[in-house]
């Protein structure tokens, strides 16, 4: 990964973790949510994020355009699956007190990771088909 994106996924995850450190008097008042499971939703949707950035990355190196459109389908399904484990495992372990709340905000910030992920995939596919 010789481009920055890396640095750029670290400064999407500071700036979701500013926000919910910002909001989180508000968020839990008001919404109910539960900070700690968003706070480490963030965590993993970055990592899961750089592992499938990365599979997206080997498949536009590959020589058949048919092994990148293969890998980022299953990047992208593989992140979507992982998503809703982690939202299956909160509903298991908070079944009593599940906050819909956190549910949707934890799904924004899996659109906010797959549309920045999306970005820098297309963006590198363009640089590879000028050179």
């Amino acid at each position: 990964m010789t481009d920055k994106f890396i640095q750029w996924l670290a400064v999407v995850f500071i700036l979701i973790s500013a926000a919910l450190f910002l909001l989180k008097a508000w968020l839990q008042q008001t919404l109910g949510v539960h900070f700690g499971v968003l706070m480490g939703g963030n965590l993993a949707l970055a990592l899961i994020t750089l592992i499938s950035y990365s599979l997206g990355s080997k498949g536009l190196a590959a020589e058949n355009p048919n092994a990148m459109v293969r890998a980022v389908y299953a990047s992208t399904l593989a992140k979507l699956m992982l998503c809703v484990a982690c939202i299956a495992v909160y509903i298991f372990m908070s079944r009593q007190n599940v906050s819909k709340a956190t549910i949707f905000l934890f799904m924004f910030f899996y659109l906010v990771y797959t549309v920045f992920e999306t970005i820098h995939l297309y963006r590198k596919s363009i640089r590879q088909k000028k050179s």
